[in-house]
């Protein structure tokens, strides 16, 4: 099996530098205290600095650099499908507040980035949702007609610029694609100008409600804030029980030169083919870079490897790309009735918030959700805070995809530890860069032999819930494919909810 093409990097991190903010070395006291330091996170600490409050963001490893680093960089009103699934689902107002909540974030985010004179290659563009199959047209109408009905300028096209037909297409004029990477680290800096704090290595594990709220650090720190922003993706505190309520989703990307005469001039997706997203952004020498995303997996249950030859084998189909520089993958969590959850984070909560939940559009409700939240610990709620409230119950929409998360948590749980071809029988079967959970002395273990042939041995057991986690070819991680918890081959924590690392194992080499 061969390894996917171009540097295993995203080109937003690879093309800036590494951050380096302190560790925690000390007990603190501050007005807010924001766990996480994605888009969510970090917007949400200058919109709640800029209200005149002292903020202070710690994050786990180096801010912008998880999922958000990870994106495809879209500022977009048009969601999919979205429009459609709301009015049906819930009501014509609730689509309405959501179109007005994501346009107000395109907005915001291009006068943030002007006023603070940001270089964030911030670019106007229409967004479009597209088919090729004519039996799939209606699916587009409907979601023009719906989307109008919210208030956004949505046109039904069938002409694009993409190198290829389509049946179909919803078009929104004015979106934006911007570096994201440059836009969140410009306002990290505005941050520290005005005062506030970073705090980068500095892992938050426990929680008091109190008042004032304390966190407690992996370092034995303390800090004491009134109110608790939890901005960490998937939230790393299961008290308000969402881990049963977000479904962990992969996507993956692949980047390539192009002409600028093969630009695409827009911003593009499609729910075919297990989606697939395009857009282009500057890339030197006068020429643009192909950034195409999809085949959408749930973590730890299938062949990454396999899916980006897929995705690189489209982009070279469909666009005149002579190669791939980049590859890489993100993680995102949708929720159960598919709107984030934004607000208090449970019914209790007096004075800890959440942010979650994005489902493929984080750009756009983590800056959306920085304004909600903000405005909310003011005390001016913005009119759509309700539709994103984390305390809402919708049983009827919610009751299939409940069912649907419920019944694939149980299957991973149980029957993968009882599946006859969940294990490998013995390390010697482990070709160099391959991994393998296997059956060590009556233990589960996670084993992975590197390309020098070392062994490096890990439990298996996730340690959120207790799933088994599953190798990761193309990233080379251990994946939980229960709630999305990722591993490094060492055990150490990439992605949470889980807070602990897998404890390591010796092997037989030791």
């Amino acid at each position: 099996m061969n390894s996917p093409t171009g540097v295993a990097e995203s080109y937003w991190m690879h093309s800036t530098g590494r951050t380096s903010y302190p560790r925690l070395d000390d007990d603190i006291e501050v007005d807010v205290a924001v766990i996480g330091g994605g888009v969510a996170g970090i917007c949400s600490a200058w919109e709640i600095a800029r209200t005149g409050r002292s903020v202070t963001v710690l994050e786990a490893d180096r801010i912008v650099s998880g999922t958000t680093g990870y994106t495809t960089a879209k500022v977009s009103a048009q969601h999919t499908l979205v429009y459609d699934t709301l009015e049906s689902s819930f009501d014509a107002e609730t689509a309405r507040l959501y179109a007005r909540s994501q346009q107000d974030a395109v907005e915001h985010l291009v006068h943030t980035a002007t006023e603070l004179g940001i270089d964030c290659e911030l670019e106007r563009a229409p967004a479009f949702t597209y088919v090729t199959a004519e039996e799939e047209a209606g699916r587009i109408r409907a979601e023009v007609d719906a989307a109008a009905k919210a208030g956004l300028p949505a046109s039904l096209v069938t002409e694009t610029g993409l190198p290829f037909p389509v049946a179909a297409a919803i078009r929104v004029a004015d979106q934006v694609q911007f570096h994201p990477r440059r836009y969140l680290l410009g306002l990290a800096e505005d941050l520290i100008r005005r005062g506030d704090r970073i705090f980068e290595r500095t892992r938050v594990l426990g929680l008091d409600e109190g008042d004032p709220c304390r966190l407690s650090t992996e370092h034995g720190h303390t800090v004491r804030a009134r109110d608790v922003v939890i901005a960490t993706h998937y939230p790393v505190f299961d008290r308000a029980l969402l881990f049963t309520r977000l479904q962990p989703r992969r996507e993956l990307a692949v980047a390539g030169p192009l002409s600028p005469d093969a630009d695409p001039a827009g911003m593009y997706i499609t729910p075919e083919q297990n989606t697939r997203s395009v857009r282009t952004a500057p890339y030197g020498d006068g020429r643009r870079l192909l950034i195409v995303t999809g085949e959408h997996l749930r973590p730890g249950t299938v062949s990454t490897v396999d899916r980006f030859d897929r995705l690189a084998a489209w982009a070279r189909d469909h666009f005149p790309v002579d190669s791939v520089d980049y590859h890489w993958g993100a993680q995102d969590n949708t929720t159960s009735d598919d709107l984030p959850y934004i607000g208090r984070f449970h019914p209790g909560a007096r004075h800890v918030y959440v942010s979650t939940g994005f489902g493929g559009w984080g750009m756009s409700h983590g800056i959306m959700g920085g304004r909600l939240l903000a405005a909310e610990l003011a005390g001016d709620p913005l009119p759509w805070a309700r539709i994103y409230d984390p305390r809402r119950l919708h049983p009827v929409v919610e009751a299939g995809s409940l069912l649907k998360s419920g019944l694939e948590v149980g299957r991973h749980l149980i029957g993968d530890r009882l599946a006859p071809g969940s294990f490998v029988d013995s390390a010697d079967d482990l070709a160099p860069g391959s991994g393998a959970v296997m059956r060590r002395s009556g233990r589960r273990s996670a084993v992975y032999r590197d390309s020098a042939g070392r062994l490096h041995a890990v439990s298996a057991v996730c340690t959120h819930l207790g799933c088994l986690v599953a190798f990761n070819d193309a990233e080379t991680s251990w994946d939980c494919p229960c709630h999305g918890s990722r591993f490094a081959i060492d055990g150490a924590v990439l992605e949470g909810p889980a807070t602990t690392p897998l404890r390591p194992i010796e092997t037989d080499e030791e």
